[in-house]
């Protein structure tokens, strides 16, 4: 599936132009459909539209069902199906209940915003997230430098268009575990631990998440639902971030820039760095 597009621009150098050939990064609308029970009745609902970078569309969907608590295990999703280009249904399990009634968030959102949508402020917080434990990670504060590159070695979609964030995770010796790029920063982590759910592979408590861009109170929660203990963000935290991150013992790190960067909770978790 193609994930960007060759368009004809009109490129300016000082006083001089000329057209030439430019790759743009695709975006496209997803709309993510439940098949679940509610009570006796089994049927299928719309759930969310998003803005995406088509590709890796059932990773999306099942991260997105998993960072917003509405499913904890991969046995818990039946299959997941797309019919077309633009829709995706998740099939649960028929033990696999879902509170309709109580769901209080209209799930619309757009490439750039994480909470479009929600209903109401007390609706933001996915409920049942879990403190992390901090005797469980580690990372060495002279590895932390080496990330950025590699994840750019690993963003080719990317270097054809400029325009995707990305996230990756690295495992505690710093060696890239999967990387998801999308033009959406929420997407690309849905991508990212979608994959590794459907693998049977969360929680992820022994991996790093690094963020190309900004760390925001979305990405952190995303990051908790799978059991991430540390966050590393090319980007600056926003309050609730920090907040957040601070609340449940999660390590976030951000302007990580070479070896500049600012610790905003958990400094613990971090190795062979000054006293």
């Amino acid at each position: 599936m193609p994930q960007s597009r060759a368009i004809t621009i009109t490129r300016f150098d000082g006083a001089t132009s000329r057209e030439t050939r430019d790759d743009v990064a695709l975006e496209e609308p997803l709309e993510i459909r439940l098949d679940a029970t509610d009570g006796a009745a089994r049927g299928t609902r719309s759930l969310s539209i998003t803005m995406r970078t088509p590709g890796h569309d059932r990773e999306l969907a099942a991260g997105f069902l998993l960072t917003e608590g509405l499913v904890h295990a991969a046995h818990e999703i039946a299959s997941i199906t797309q019919d077309g280009d633009h829709v995706v249904t998740v099939h649960l399990a028929d033990q696999t209940r879902v509170p309709w009634p109580s769901m209080e968030r209209h799930f619309y959102a757009t490439s750039s915003c994480g909470v479009c949508g929600k209903s109401s402020l007390d609706a933001l917080e996915v409920p049942g997230l879990q403190r992390i434990a901090r005797d469980v990670f580690s990372f060495a504060v002279d590895t932390l430098p080496l990330l950025s590159d590699r994840l750019r070695a690993r963003q080719a979609v990317f270097d054809q268009t400029g325009g995707l964030h990305a996230a990756a995770l690295f495992d505690a010796e710093g060696t890239i575990v999967d990387i998801r790029e999308d033009v959406g920063r929420h997407n690309a982590v849905d991508k990212l631990l979608g994959a590794q759910f459907l693998q049977g592979r969360t929680p992820l408590g022994r991996t790093l998440l690094f963020l190309s861009g900004r760390a925001s109170f979305e990405l952190v929660q995303k990051a908790l639902a799978a059991g991430i203990p540390m966050i590393a963000a090319v980007g600056a935290p926003s309050s609730l971030a920090v907040e957040l991150a601070q609340r449940f013992d999660l390590t976030l790190l951000g302007f990580v820039r070479g070896e500049r960067f600012n610790v905003y909770s958990g400094a613990w978790r971090l190795r062979g760095g000054p006293p």
